[in-house]
């Protein structure tokens, strides 16, 4: 299977209601999603089958964040990278280091650099 990957960034992500509707599609879904949330700039990270991050990417789309911008719209993760996660959900980090240490640790800090616009 290939896995692909997608990153959103919305002004910013606190609620709690969306984001356990998030955690309940990311489960569903069989998919890894990562969350920078409590504060401006929200950004979401998901990893899984085609179908998966499509379908999650939509449910995000649906809960209308404002300023909701699909950075990197899902696309096959680099093949020289492509692992499948340890584990599936939803899962949260409080700052932008924490989520770029997230995606450096994946091998994909470039990726994730340019998608922020911070390369």
């Amino acid at each position: 299977m290939s896995l692909f990957h997608a990153l959103i960034r919305t002004h910013h992500i606190t609620s709690r209601k969306k984001v356990a509707h998030l955690r309940k599609a990311a489960g569903k879904l069989g998919c890894y999603a990562l969350l920078r949330s409590g504060g401006c700039p929200g950004i979401m990270y998901c990893k899984g089958s085609e179908e998966d991050v499509k379908e999650w990417v939509g449910t995000v789309q649906r809960l209308r964040y404002k300023d909701f911008q699909l950075v990197s719209k899902p696309a096959p993760i680099d093949a020289t990278v492509a692992k499948p996660e340890d584990r599936t959900g939803l899962f949260e980090v409080a700052s932008v280091k924490e989520f770029a240490d997230a995606m450096e640790k994946r091998g994909i800090s470039e990726w994730f650099k340019r998608g922020m616009e911070f390369a």
